[in-house]
């Protein structure tokens, strides 16, 4: 199954759902795992990995 590419303002809007206690942690977490969030960290990683070389 493809996934589209993270979209960061949707993973910072699901984030201030739960720092605004809007939703819960576990659900927050999900939709975080599902809007890309692991890749998107991925991506920055690998980016400074190659901007510090």
């Amino acid at each position: 199954m493809d996934r589209p590419d993270p979209d960061p303002v949707k993973l910072l809007s699901q984030w201030g759902e739960w720092e605004s206690g809007e939703t819960p942690p576990g659900k927050v977490l999900a939709n975080l795992k599902t809007s890309g969030m692991r890749e998107l960290l991925r991506s920055l990683v690998d980016s400074a990995d190659t901007s510090d070389s």
